[in-house]
């Protein structure tokens, strides 16, 4: 388990946060008769989720800046250093009261993705990243998966929800990687389901169209457990938007797989 000053800053702030959404959380089955309750109440939780880390980080690292969901980029006087946060990711899978949500912290530092926390709220499971420090879940080190034929692979992957775009390509991609691989998962989370790679549970993923709160914790997570992370847009992870990464065969594989369908 990584013990460095830095991790216990994160995870004492997620903590704080995972505290609040978990109430919260018991409270989505009394919504679910009102129309409108559930996301008003979903979307209330969120920011108020995001302000308690934002003032938890604040104070132990004053001047660093944010990227954040809800309140956009903040900058800070120190700019070598940003906070990149989702609040709750797996909005769709909390409205409904799916225990598949988590909380997603990354530093960036010079520009590199340096370290991660996502937690599992829901089934308490904390997944955390440091560079040159491995990964681990729950104090248990993470290893991404041996596995060596696709055949034998589980692919996650995002869909792209309606008004996103994209649909036209992401079932072409789908198309290629079920004829190549052994079976694929979309569980509602992209922070989780990279962590779920990292963890050996899933060999690879791709997304396209997200942001880097989604997936800068799993960045650091993957290389630590011995992955892949790469890019399909050619950006760098600080910047880009659509993004793979797997145990090393298991990314080349998908990748190419994914290259017939462009």
């Amino acid at each position: 388990m990584i013990r460095s000053p830095l991790m216990t800053v994160m995870t004492d702030a997620v903590m704080k946060a995972s505290r609040s959404l978990k109430r919260d959380f018991g409270e989505i089955e009394n919504l679910q008769v009102l129309a409108k309750g559930p996301g008003d109440f979903v979307s209330k939780a969120d920011h108020k989720a995001e302000s308690i880390l934002r003032e938890s980080l604040e104070k132990a690292r004053p001047g660093y800046g944010f990227v954040m969901e809800e309140s956009g980029v903040v900058h800070g006087t120190d700019e070598s250093n940003r906070w990149h946060i989702d609040p709750l990711d797996g909005t769709h899978n909390f409205l409904r009261g799916i225990p598949h949500w988590n909380i997603s912290v990354a530093l960036e530092r010079d520009n590199q993705f340096v370290a991660g926390i996502v937690y599992d709220a829901a089934k308490d499971e904390l997944f955390i990243a440091e560079k040159g420090k491995g990964a681990y879940v729950n104090n248990r080190r993470m290893r991404v998966s041996g596995r060596r034929e696709p055949t034998d692979m589980l692919i996650s992957m995002g869909v792209p929800h309606i008004g996103k775009g994209g649909h036209p390509l992401f079932l072409r991609e789908l198309g290629a990687v079920m004829t190549r691989f052994a079976n694929v998962r979309r569980m509602g989370s992209a922070a989780l389901d990279i962590a779920y790679v990292a963890a050996g549970r899933m060999d690879a993923y791709w997304e396209r169209g997200l942001n880097t709160w989604d997936f800068a914790a799993g960045a650091v997570m993957i290389r630590e457990a011995g992955g892949t992370f790469g890019t399909l847009d050619g950006k760098q992870p600080t910047s880009a938007k659509d993004i793979i990464c797997g145990n090393e065969v298991g990314e080349q594989a998908l990748r190419a797989a994914l290259k017939t369908a462009g």
